[in-house]
Parts: structure tokens; C-alpha cells; sequence
């Protein structure tokens, strides 16, 4: 987490952290960005200096935090947290039965009672509305979604360079993923930001260019900087400690790297290449031949033309033999009609929802469903649960950690446990309600004139015995030396007292 600085930076702030994961379920260090922030209530965070964005989903009209945690969490772990509501309730009951089943009846005691009891209804007939992907027959299992390197490996080594490409193909990654953008000279290179500033040295080598839009480079300035040392510097995953001292050396010397290096490594692992190409602005010298530049390139690396995804919505009529990918939920006739065959969805993008599970239509067609970004173990585990074909992740040797979803429960089990966990509720709080009731009738029967008799009882005999102490030693002090003597004095001494309470 970040505060908002001229140069963008990591910090370790535990206290920020913990605010974005409450807010946005995002609870892996980010670095800052400029996405549009999402309109929630939120001054608290707005106040740290932090974005808004929300953590796999936004809502078009109206995205919220409850959102947020619906389909980011409930949908992964829904029947645990309905047993944990259960028992939560459950024990609840103890203090609304003590509290009405009171001799003294009053409106707001009969509410308290409605507002528990149709609140306990809703938590037992909870799991009706679940959705969870997991709660399914092990049979019905998609395969392994495929993990595809999201600019390399970049929690092991600068991203978008070839020694962060080359660990992302050591993790066993089906598919390399790059940010593509044209130099001043056409020659397309790999930047993710529209400036050098983060990746690259260029505020040492070009200080007064540094704000200049990546594209405004030439290929021989672009040569020139080194896009490593800032991943040493900065640490931006707190990874940086782990590497080995020639694994340090090797990211430390990196450089931009052109889209043809990258191919060409793809090509010699036979994989496949997921293009993600920008655009330049309109007063590039390379504003109308960006494309025929990047076909050239793909041509000249040798990887066969369709193992590369094309991403970018612009000139797919020039674009020929390449797999064509939308960033978008498209319906099929849409995706006909533009001639995509694949879709590349974000997680927490601004006009759509992931469905969970995915359409079965698309895969149906043969239609590739790619999320990004995935780097958390569980929600791999729910993607792959929800039939999703393949993930883009920035920690694929997390992933490939995970031969198996880490929870599956088929839906007969579920329901078991769900109806069993429900009548043994019902059994408990009636049997709470019950004793609760016999407790408070059976002080209610109890006689107060009793209880009176009682206390002055026990007060009488402790005076009794007060004046038989205070009577033997004032008779000793007296002199007395007869036994009778003693004992007439005492119970002439009673039968005073005895008289004089009376």
C-alpha cells in the first residue's frame, strides 16, 4: 500500500492495508493506480489517500461493499458460514428467552421475540438462495484451469522482461501474457504503464522526459534504461529478500524487452501468447501503422499465428489469423458478428459481473473464458469450481500448488448437513426457551412470607446468642462461682429478651 506520492512506491503499512482489505476484499499489497474510483460511502478510506476500486466486482449503478463480500467471499465458503450463523443465533436464544419470558409483558419484549424468530427462519432456509460452485458431485469437475503467466512471473522477477518470462514458463504456465506498446520507431516493445517512470530508470537517464508517454520513445533511448533495479528497490510483493544472489543479479540488469524476444521464447516452449496492445495516440508517427508493425513482429518471431490471442477491440478486420479476444460479456451472436472466439474478463472491472458460474453456453461453443487477475489460492479454487477454462495470474507458482479445489462437497452431503444442523437449532432453543421458562415460574411460585420468616429467624437466633456471651462474661466478671447460678441467670436473661421482643 501506497500514500500518494510523485513517484510511485511501495510501503509497508499494516494499519492501510487492513483498511483496503475491509473495504475492497483486496488484502494483497497493490501498488497505486489512476482506475476510476467507485462511488461508496467511503471517507474513512478516501481520507487514508487510497483508491476505491473494489476487489473482483463493481456494480454499474450502485457497487457496495456488501456486493463485494457476497461474491468474493459467501459464494466460496457459504455453507461454513451458515453453520457459524446458526450456532451464533442458536446461542443468542439464551439471552432473548431470559429476556421474555418475564412475568411483566410488554410490546417491545414481544418484538425482541418476532424480530429473533423471523430472523432464525432466514438463517434456516439460507442455503436455498446459495450459489456456491463448490457444493457439487466430484464427476462434474471441469478440468484444471490452465494458468497463464500475466506479464511473466512478476512476484519472482521485474515484470514484463524476459527473466520474469522465463520463471513464469519454469512454473509451468500454458500461456504468456504482455503489455504491448509502439515506440516512436514502430518497433513494439512490452511497458504495462503509459509512462517509464515505475519499471524503468528513466528519471535518472532522461529526467526531463520521465512524464512522457512511453510511445514517445524511440527504440535506442528504450535501450538505454534499466528495467530491473526498481523490483530490487521497491520489492513490490515482498519478494525480493527470497531470490538468490545470481537470481538478484540477473533481475537487476534487465532491460525493456521487445514483443519479438518474448514470441520467440514462447514459440521455443510451444506456448501460446495473450497480446494486450495499446493503442497510440493520435499524434504517434505510428498512429495508423501500429497494427501492420505488431504483425510484423509476430511473423518474424516464428510462433505460429494461432497461438496468439489479439485483445485489442480495434481493426479486427486487418487482423487476420489471430485468435480474437473481447474484454467484455458478449453474447454469441455478438462474438459471431465481431469474430471473437475468446473472452478475457477482469475481476473487478466497472460494467459487468462475472457469473459464477460462468454461461455453460460459451463453453459449449467453444468459447474461452479467461479471468484475470488470479493469484489467490481459494478463488482459483472457485473459478475452478465454476467451470472457468483458464486464469491470468501474477503468482503462478502459488497456483500450481493447488492440484485439487481446496473444498468440494457434493450437494446431497450439503443438504444433510444443512437440515441436520437446522433440526438440532430448533431442538436447542426450544429446550433453551423451555428451561428459561421453568426457571423464572418456579421463583415466581416461591412464597415471600417465607422468605421473610426466614431472614428475621435467623436474625433472632443471632442476638440469642450475642446475649448469652455478653451474660457469661458479665457474670464471670461479677464473681459468680456456681454453676445453677450461671445457668438461672442465662435463662432469666432469654426470657427478658424473649418478653422485650415481644
Amino acid at each position: 500500500m501506497v500514500k500518494h506520492q510523485p513517484l510511485q512506491v511501495y510501503e509497508k503499512q499494516v494499519f492501510v492495508s487492513f483498511v483496503t482489505g475491509i473495504y475492497g476484499c483486496r488484502w494483497k499489497r497493490y501498488q497505486r493506480s489512476h482506475d476510476d474510483s467507485s462511488k461508496i460511502l467511503a471517507c474513512f478510506h478516501i481520507s487514508l489517500g487510497q483508491q476505491l476500486n473494489l476487489y473482483w466486482v463493481s456494480i454499474h449503478s450502485n457497487p457496495s461493499l456488501f456486493t463485494c463480500v457476497y461474491l468474493s467471499c459467501l459464494q466460496s465458503t457459504a455453507p461454513f458460514l451458515h453453520l457459524g450463523a446458526l450456532a451464533v443465533f442458536t446461542a443468542l436464544g439464551w439471552l432473548v428467552a431470559g429476556y421474555v419470558v418475564r412475568r411483566e409483558r410488554s410490546n417491545f419484549q414481544v418484538m425482541v421475540l418476532l424480530i429473533y424468530v423471523v430472523l432464525l427462519l432466514l438463517i434456516y432456509l439460507a442455503p436455498l438462495t446459495f450459489r456456491c460452485p463448490c457444493v457439487m458431485n466430484s464427476h462434474s469437475l471441469a478440468p484444471r484451469p490452465e494458468i497463464i503467466g500475466r506479464r511473466g512471473a512478476p512476484m519472482l522477477a521485474p515484470e514484463n522482461t524476459m527473466v520474469s518470462f522465463n520463471r513464469a514458463l519454469q512454473q509451468g504456465v500454458s500461456s504468456l501474457q504482455a503489455d504491448v506498446t509502439i515506440s516512436e520507431d514502430g518497433v513494439p516493445f512490452l511497458m504495462r504503464d503509459d509512462t517509464l517512470r515505475r519499471t524503468t530508470d528513466v528519471g535518472k537517464v532522461f529526467p526531463s522526459r520521465q512524464h512522457d508517454d512511453a510511445s514517445s520513445f524511440n527504440w535506442t533511448d528504450l535501450r538505454a534504461l534499466n528495467a530491473g533495479q526498481w523490483f530490487l528497490e521497491s520489492d513490490p510483493y515482498w519478494t525480493a529478500d527470497s531470490l538468490s544472489a545470481k537470481e538478484r543479479g540477473r533481475a537487476g540488469n534487465q532491460t525493456v524487452c521487445p514483443l519479438v524476444e518474448m514470441l520467440r521464447l514462447a514459440a521455443r516452449a510451444n506456448r501460446s501468447a495473450l497480446l494486450n496492445v495499446r493503442r497510440p495516440p493520435p499524434q504517434h508517427p505510428r498512429h495508423r501503422s501500429w497494427f501492420m508493425d505488431t504483425l510484423w513482429v509476430i511473423q518474424r518471431s516464428g510462433i505460429p499465428q494461432k497461438r496468439v490471442t489479439w485483445t485489442p477491440d480495434t481493426d479486427r478486420g486487418r487482423v487476420r489469423g489471430l485468435q480474437q479476444a473481447a474484454d467484455e460479456m458478449l453474447s454469441l451472436e455478438e462474438m459471431r458478428q465481431r469474430g471473437v472466439s475468446s473472452l478475457t474478463l477482469r475481476l473487478y472491472w466497472r460494467d459487468a459481473m462475472l457469473p459464477a458460474p460462468p454461461p455453460r453456453e460459451y463453453l459449449a461453443n467453444n468459447v474461452s473464458v479467461t479471468v484475470y487477475p488470479v493469484n489467490e489460492a481459494w478463488l482459483y479454487s472457485l473459478l475452478w469450481c465454476s467451470g472457468v477454462p483458464s486464469v491470468s495470474s501474477d503468482a503462478p507458482q502459488d497456483l500450481r500448488k493447488v492440484p485439487y479445489p481446496i473444498w468440494l462437497m457434493s450437494q446431497s452431503a450439503y443438504c444433510f448437513i444443512w437440515i441436520t444442523s437446522d433440526l438440532v437449532s430448533i431442538a436447542v432453543v426450544l429446550v433453551i426457551f423451555s428451561f428459561q421458562k421453568w426457571k423464572m415460574s418456579g421463583m415466581q411460585n416461591y412464597n415471600p412470607e417465607h422468605i421473610m420468616l426466614s431472614a428475621v429467624t435467623r436474625r433472632a437466633s443471632r442476638d440469642v446468642n450475642v446475649m448469652k456471651e455478653k451474660l457469661i462474661f458479665s457474670e464471670l466478671n461479677n464473681g459468680l462461682n456456681s454453676t445453677e447460678d450461671l445457668s438461672l441467670n442465662l435463662e432469666n436473661g432469654y426470657a427478658s429478651y424473649s418478653c422485650g421482643g415481644h
